[in-house]
């Protein structure tokens, strides 16, 4: 027995779906920024921006590709819930080990680089 993945091959159907999404999508933002720049209520200019996106996710569940990306968008969100997060005394600590990691890199990196150049400019060279 063999244990191949099947893959679904895109209809025409389906990538014209895609394609008139992204397009929905880009028309809200679009007349987003156009209302706002016309001086229109601020609550027009949102509800153009959401009908657009909520047109466009209506658009890509119709598609099998669109209903493909929103299953794994929600198993993404599903997963970043199972994250551990650290507590904020575990951030600072941890921040500042960063900090002083890269303060004592730039020391070193300074000391190295005043070093080699009293060795190539005064020794070598004999320029200073």
């Amino acid at each position: 027995m063999s244990n191949q993945s099947v893959q679904t091959v895109s209809t025409s159907n389906d990538k014209f779906k895609v394609a008139l999404a992204v397009v929905a999508a880009i028309a809200g933002v679009v007349g987003f920024f156009y209302l706002t720049g016309q001086n229109k209520p601020a609550l027009v200019a949102a509800g153009a921006l959401v009908a657009g996106l909520v047109f466009a996710v209506l658009l890509l569940w119709t598609s099998t590709t669109g209903r493909d990306f929103l299953s794994f968008a929600k198993e993404s969100v599903r997963e970043t819930k199972k994250v551990v997060w650290p507590t904020r005394r575990e951030a600072m600590q941890i921040t500042g080990i960063v900090f002083a990691f890269v303060v004592v890199m730039a020391i070193f990196l300074w000391g190295t680089d005043k070093l080699l150049e009293l060795l190539l400019y005064d020794f070598v060279l004999g320029w200073k």
